[in-house]
């Protein structure tokens, strides 16, 4: 899929709808995701299966958000990521979802390492869900940060505990913050009050030492300590 494929979407979605770039070597998956963002009522602004020209190519589509496998060609080995961190870098309002077959949480810690929102890591199964991908990419969109549970507690268990000061309950609501999940999804999930979650995320920035900034800047910090820290 290549420039008239998109031009050719564009002329039958709404202008105004979100445009996304597709960077994905597997032909059955892009044509896949493709359509589940035509669902979605989001503008597939251009699809390969390489990330050569990888910023130009952001760049010309004007998209919103770009989505990369970790591994594409020629190699299969970290061209995904390495363009992500290119787009992240040249481009930085453009939000960056990265898809893996596999859980690789240093490639993980590396998008995250900025401390910007609008990034997102998840398993490639995670597209199997329309709700729950689409949500991922919209809250991506909004300079969120969303990580698959599975890539979670794999950061976690390959590090010591580095949180010792933070109560079971706060960890809790930590670990769901780090999945992108906003704070009455927390409360639900946890079953108790929106109130009770921001006073955990209150003492969670107090012990992490995050002094009042006015921005959602220090939530993103919160969770990079969570899982770089030890």
């Amino acid at each position: 899929m290549t420039g008239p494929y998109a031009e050719e979407v564009d002329a039958v979605l709404d202008p105004l709808a979100p445009r996304v770039v597709l960077f994905e070597d597997s032909l059955l998956l892009r044509e896949g995701l493709v359509r589940l963002f035509d669902e979605a009522g989001y503008v597939t602004a251009g699809a390969w299966g390489d990330a050569r020209d990888v910023v130009e190519r952001v760049r010309g589509a004007h998209a919103d958000i770009a989505i990369l496998d970790v591994r594409l060609p020629p190699g299969f080995r970290d061209e995904g990521i390495r363009a992500a961190l290119e787009v992240r870098s040249a481009l930085p309002d453009v939000g960056i979802l990265v898809l893996s077959q596999y859980v690789e949480a240093v490639y993980a810690r590396e998008l995250l390492a900025g401390g910007e929102g609008g990034v997102g890591y998840l398993l490639k199964d995670r597209v199997t869900s329309l709700a729950e991908f689409t949500d991922a990419v919209r809250r991506v969109r909004e300079r969120g940060t969303v990580l698959d549970p599975v890539v979670v507690q794999a950061l976690l268990s390959a590090r010591p505990d580095p949180l010792s000061t933070l109560t079971p309950r706060e960890r809790e609501v930590l670990s769901l913050m780090a999945e992108g999940r906003s704070n009455g999804s927390i409360a639900e999930r946890l079953f108790i009050g929106v109130g009770a979650v921001e006073k955990n995320i209150s003492a969670i920035f107090a012990k992490l030492g995050l002094e009042e900034s006015g921005t959602e800047h220090r939530r993103v910090l919160a969770v990079l300590a969570f899982l770089q820290a030890g």
